[in-house]
């Protein structure tokens, strides 16, 4: 009785993909996946928000401990850039019927550039492991891929941030 939601599941998995290699514990796959089994009908963007606070993505995309700028060191791109790639616009802009848009010269649109994928890496800080039962928060948990992340304010750049067509986002804004 449950087929199309079980077949809808398994290609959602195959789209936002992880790896049991990695991720080589069971509860921590299990829970990965009873989100597409979950949110089989329902709509994009809470998918796309349940994938993204998922500590087993986090993790698979280095996007769990990826902090603020500091000394230098930039947040990882990882996760922002599979995340308009591969889960979302995809690399050109493109018409109605699918075809890729193009400029005056003929050459395919691109969808974002390299500082969209900065301000994407930006937004995904401040996030680490759900806490262990038994302990207490920290900036960045031990790993546990029983639930979300959990938000780490003091590790999450609050700057502004440029994003998809020239939007950007203003400073101060909370996680």
């Amino acid at each position: 009785n449950d087929q199309l939601r079980q077949r809808v599941a398994f290609a959602l998995s195959q789209i936002f993909v992880t790896s049991g290699l990695d991720i080589n514990v069971a509860y921590g796959m299990a829970t990965y996946q009873q989100i597409f089994l979950d949110g089989a009908f329902g709509s994009f963007e809470d998918l796309l928000v349940k994938v993204t606070k998922s500590s087993v993505m986090g993790d698979y995309l280095s996007m769990v401990n990826n902090d603020k700028p500091v000394a230098g060191v930039n947040p990882n791109e990882n996760y922002a850039r599979e995340l308009l790639q591969l889960f979302s616009i995809g690399l050109w802009e493109q018409n109605l019927d699918g075809t890729p848009l193009l400029d005056a010269t003929g050459q395919p649109i691109p969808s974002y550039d390299q500082s969209t994928v900065e301000g994407f890496a930006h937004v995904f800080t401040g996030w680490t492991y759900p806490l262990l039962p038994g302990t207490t928060q920290k900036t960045h948990n031990p790993k546990n891929f029983l639930g979300d992340m959990t938000a780490v304010a003091s590790n999450h750049d609050s700057g502004a941030k440029q994003l998809l067509n020239d939007v950007i986002q203003p400073a101060g804004l909370a996680m």
